[in-house]
C-alpha cells in the first residue's frame, strides 16, 4: 500500500472501485489518452466478477459466474479484450430444464434443452411439450429477437427519452422483412408481466417455469409489471450464448486490467476512497479528487464513483449535493444465497447426458408454483419453505478451475432476506440452508449430496461482508418498473452526473440499466465525461468560428 507521503502526479480521472463497471470506464477513458487512476479498498479485484483460490488448487467464483449481457453489449470486442487474455467457453446448450418423471416413456420424462441451434431447442421443446408450443417458441424467438436487441441498444445508451426513442422507434416502422409492429402492442408486452407474457404464448407449464425461472434471475418476480422483456431476452441467445471466461468469472476484469494498464491507466488495490475532495473555485462546488484510505491524496479533475450509489452519499459526506444527499433508491430485503460446492463428481441428471445438462444453466423447477411461493416467503422475511435452485457447473468444461477428480458446482438460491422477520441470525443459519439447498439439487441429480466434500456459503450478510454490497443485494438496487431506465438510481442522478457538483460521475449497477455483467453504465459514464471535456473546446471553437463571421459581416459593410 502507497504511504501518504507518495504523492503520485495528479491525474485526470480517479475512478473508485474494481468493479467490471469502473474498469471498463477507466479502459474507455485511458483508450482517449486520459490519464486513470482505479482505487480500490479490496485486495481483490474485480469487486462481484472476481474468481480467487478458494480451498488449494480450486478457483471460485465470488459473485457472478454466466456473463450474458456484456456478450451482447459489443465492449469485449471494442476494448479488445481477447487480445489481452480474455477467452470465453460458450455455455451451449445454455440452458437445462430436468424431466418431471425421469425415465418415464412419455413427455415428462423428457428434459428440455435449449441450445444456440434454435431447430434443436424447439425438437427437445416438441419431445418434452408437445409440437403446439415448440411452434410457439419458433414464432416467439422470431418476434422477440429485434424486441430485444432494442433491449441491449437501450441499456447501451444513456437512459433518456431520445435514447430510447432510437432503440425502440424501428419496431414500430415497416421496413424490409417486417411489418409495423402497433404502439399499443409493445406497450402491453413490454409494460406487462413475465407470467401474462409466458401464458400468452405456451400452453406447458414446464417451458413457463424454466423461461421464467431464467427472467426471474434480475430479481423480480415474473409477476410483476415490467419483467416480460426479462423473458424475452432467451431470444439473443440463440445467437450468442452466455458464457464462462477460462479460470473463471475474474478472468473478465484481469483482461480489463490488462488493457487499462496497456494505456497507460493504473490500479491500486488494498487502498480505497475514504472521502470525495471537493473545492469551490467560485463557479460552484467542484471535485478535486478522492483521498483514500491510506491518506493518500489522488489529484484529479474528475471522478468515475463505481460503487453502490449510498457509498457514494457517503464519501462525499457534508459536500452531497441535494439530489446525491436525498438519494434514497429501494435496496430491498436481500436478493439471493449462494452456496460453492467442492464435489467428486459433477451432477448426473436422469435421462439426460452431461453434454445435454451441464454446460450452462440448470434450471431446476417445473412450476412457476415454487417460484411464487419462494418470492411470497421473501416477502414476509422467511427463507423458502421449498428452496428453488440454479446449479452451474463450468468446472465440466474448464479444467483450470479444479484439480482432476474434483469439481465446483455453484448453487444459487433467489429470495433469501437480509433481515429475517423472527430476527434470527444468518451465520447461525448459514450451514442448514446450505444443506437444504443441496438436497434441492439431490432431488433432481440423486447422488449430488453424496458427491460434496466442502462447502463455501455466501448468505445475504456474508455478501455485504465480502462484496460490499449492501443488505446482500447483487443488484445495488431494486430492478423493478419503477427503478430502471430514468428512474435508477433516481431520477435527478439518471444522467451519470451528479448535479451540483461538477465533476463527479457515477457508474455501476445503481445506475443504468442495473445489476448483471454488462459493462454498458461503465461505458456510457465514460461518454458523459468525456462529452463533458471536450463541451469547453466546442465552446471556444463555436465563439471564434462567431467573432469570425462578425468580423467578416463587418468587413462587408459598405463605408
Amino acid at each position: 500500500m502507497p504511504s501518504p507521503e507518495a504523492q503520485p502526479a495528479p491525474v485526470d480521472v480517479v475512478v473508485i472501485g474494481s468493479g467490471h463497471n469502473g474498469l471498463v470506464a477507466a479502459c474507455y477513458l485511458a483508450r482517449q489518452g486520459l490519464s486513470v487512476e482505479v482505487v480500490e479498498s479490496d485486495t481483490v479485484l474485480g469487486g462481484a466478477v472476481s474468481t480467487v483460490e478458494r480451498w488449494p488448487g480450486v478457483r471460485v467464483d465470488r459473485g457472478s459466474s454466466a456473463h450474458v449481457i456484456i456478450r451482447q453489449s459489443g465492449i469485449v470486442e471494442e476494448l479488445g479484450l481477447a487480445a489481452h487474455g480474455l477467452r470465453y467457453l460458450d455455455c451451449d446448450p445454455w440452458g437445462f430444464a430436468p424431466a418431471p418423471s425421469p425415465g418415464d416413456a412419455g413427455p415428462d420424462g423428457r428434459p428440455l434443452v435449449f441450445s444456440v441451434d434454435l431447430d434443436a431447442t424447439c425438437a427437445s421443446i416438441a419431445a418434452a411439450c408437445g409440437q403446439d408450443d415448440a411452434d410457439a417458441y419458433r414464432r416467439f424467438v422470431a418476434v422477440w429477437g429485434p424486441r430485444s436487441r432494442a433491449v441491449v441498444a437501450s441499456f447501451g445508451r444513456r437512459p433518456s427519452a431520445g435514447g430510447l426513442v432510437r432503440s425502440f422507434w424501428p419496431l414500430g416502422a415497416p421496413g424490409e422483412g417486417r411489418t409495423r409492429t402497433p404502439g399499443g402492442e409493445l406497450a402491453v408486452d413490454f409494460l406487462g408481466s413475465g407470467d401474462a407474457l409466458l401464458d400468452r404464448w405456451f400452453g406447458s407449464e414446464r417451458l413457463k417455469a424454466a423461461l421464467a425461472w431464467f427472467g426471474a434471475q434480475s430479481g423480480p418476480p415474473m409477476s410483476e409489471p415490467g419483467t416480460a422483456a426479462m423473458v424475452g431476452w432467451v431470444a439473443l441467445l440463440h445467437d450468442v450464448p452466455p458464457g464462462h471466461p477460462v479460470g473463471g468469472s475474474g478472468g473478465l476484469t484481469a483482461a480489463l486490467r490488462r488493457r487499462l494498464e496497456a494505456d497507460g491507466g493504473r490500479v491500486v488495490l488494498g487502498d480505497g476512497a475514504a472521502r470525495l475532495l471537493v473545492d469551490d473555485d467560485g463557479t460552484g462546488p467542484r471535485m478535486t479528487g478522492v483521498e483514500t484510505e491510506s491518506g493518500r491524496r489522488v489529484v484529479a479533475g474528475a471522478v468515475v464513483a463505481a460503487c453502490h450509489i449510498g457509498v457514494t452519499r457517503r464519501l462525499a459526506g457534508e459536500d452531497a449535493p441535494p439530489a446525491l444527499a436525498e438519494a434514497n433508491p429501494p435496496v430491498g430485503n436481500g436478493f439471493g444465497l449462494v452456496v460453492r460446492a467442492l464435489t467428486d463428481a459433477l451432477p448426473a441428471y436422469p435421462g439426460a447426458t452431461p453434454e445435454e445438462s451441464l454446460q450452462g444453466l440448470q434450471l431446476l423447477c417445473t412450476d412457476r408454483a415454487q417460484l411464487a411461493a419462494a418470492h411470497g416467503d421473501w416477502g414476509a422475511g422467511r427463507v423458502p419453505r421449498e428452496p428453488v435452485p440454479l446449479a452451474m457447473s463450468f468446472s465440466a468444461s474448464d479444467d483450470t478451475l479444479a484439480p482432476d477428480g474434483s469439481h465446483v458446482v455453484t448453487i444459487w438460491g433467489q429470495w433469501y432476506p437480509y433481515a429475517l422477520a423472527d430476527g434470527s441470525d444468518w451465520d447461525a443459519l448459514a450451514d442448514a440452508e446450505a444443506q437444504r439447498l443441496v438436497e434441492a439439487v439431490d432431488r433432481f441429480a440423486p447422488g449430488f449430496a453424496d458427491s460434496v466434500q466442502r462447502l463455501y456459503v455466501q448468505t445475504p450478510v456474508a455478501l455485504e461482508r465480502e462484496l460490499s454490497l449492501p443488505r446482500g443485494n447483487v443488484m445495488h438496487v431494486e430492478m423493478g418498473l419503477a427503478s430502471m431506465f430514468g428512474f435508477r438510481p433516481t431520477p435527478a442522478l439518471s444522467g451519470y452526473r451528479v448535479p451540483g457538483l461538477r465533476g463527479l460521475y457515477l457508474a455501476g449497477a445503481s445506475t443504468h440499466p442495473g445489476g448483471g455483467v454488462s459493462g454498458n453504465s461503465g461505458r456510457s459514464a465514460a461518454r458523459v465525461v468525456l462529452g463533458d471535456r471536450s463541451r469547453p473546446a466546442r465552446a471556444r471553437a463555436a465563439a471564434i468560428g462567431s467573432l469570425r463571421r462578425a468580423g467578416a459581416r463587418l468587413g462587408r459593410r459598405p463605408s
